[in-house]
């Protein structure tokens, strides 16, 4: 349900960094370990689901709009995530 604006003390804008200055050129990560380095949570991490999950919110949609950023891996099985890096 929407709140009001004055009932929060601390509005920032909204900004999303650029893929360069959070991966290194060099690996390829899961969308769950990019996921924690936008925050500036080490890639492994142990997070609990509920977490991962808000932390894949944003990490999601933020790779989507720098598609042209990314190149991708297979996974190495079915179950596994796949691996994405800097083109």
């Amino acid at each position: 349900m929407p709140r009001p604006r004055e009932a929060f003390d601390d509005l920032r804008e909204f900004e999303f960094r650029e893929p360069e200055t959070v991966l290194d050129r060099d690996s390829l990560y899961t969308v769950y370990e990019i996921a924690r380095l936008l925050q500036g949570v080490e890639p492994d991490a142990e997070l609990d689901p509920e977490t991962e999950n808000v932390l894949l919110d944003w990490a999601i949609p933020w790779m989507l709009d720098h598609s042209d950023s990314f190149v991708f891996a297979e996974p190495e099985a079915d179950d596994e995530p796949g691996y994405y890096g800097l083109k």
